[in-house]
């Protein structure tokens, strides 16, 4: 990913940083939004789309902080950096505690502002990974009948196909039939890879009574 195709906001109530900030992130060749209010950055923030934000700590109405909680309560991955106008040890650690990328003291050094958004930027993309591969099991997962999806709970118990066409009601090769069937639609071969892909999604193993 190219410098281009990831977008920094920036939400700061001094038009003088906005400026600033924005000037040089231009110039390295960033995509820019500003915004002077966390409201109206709430409104037109596009989750979907690639980058980080940066905000200011102290702001009228919503601070930073409470602006990164209202991303993350919206169920928002975006990596934050966090700039202030003077140092405080005990919001820098909230702030870090909550998994802002960095806590910079303005006037922000720019060798430092470009280290936070190569560090914010790997770990944007960790994140869209991830949110890939889980998009792309869920997608496998779908495909299940209620059947198969009942026998995947209990493969990834550890039960035997005898085991689960007792649980079931069924006969063992129905229950062969079914695992079968289940494992190539997911894609998996061995129950290590199955347990692998049942934890990435979530899935819970079924309790035996």
């Amino acid at each position: 990913m190219t410098a281009a195709d990831f977008s920094i906001y920036i939400v700061d109530d001094d038009a003088g940083v906005l400026k600033a900030l924005s000037r040089l992130l231009r110039t390295v060749g960033y995509h820019v939004r500003t915004f002077n209010s966390p409201e109206v950055f709430l409104e037109q923030h596009d989750p979907t789309v690639p980058g980080c934000a940066i905000f200011d700590v102290a702001m009228p109405g919503l601070d930073g902080l409470q602006l990164q909680s209202a991303l993350m309560a919206g169920g928002i991955e975006r990596p934050v950096i966090f700039i202030t106008g003077k140092g405080d040890i005990p919001t820098s650690v909230r702030a870090m505690k909550a998994g802002a990328v960095d806590f910079l003291t303005k006037p922000v050094q720019e060798d430092e502002l470009l280290s936070a958004i190569a560090r914010a930027a790997a770990k944007e993309a960790e994140v869209r990974n991830v949110r890939a591969e889980i998009d792309t099991i869920e997608a496998k997962l779908a495909k299940l009948t209620p059947r198969e999806r009942e026998v995947l709970s209990h493969v990834i118990a550890g039960r035997l196909n005898k085991q689960i066409a007792g649980d079931l009601g069924t006969v063992e090769k129905t229950v062969k039939v079914h695992r079968g069937r289940m494992m190539e639609k997911l894609g998996v071969r061995t129950v290590a890879d199955l347990v692998r892909l049942a934890e990435r999604a979530g899935i819970q193993p079924h309790q035996t009574p």
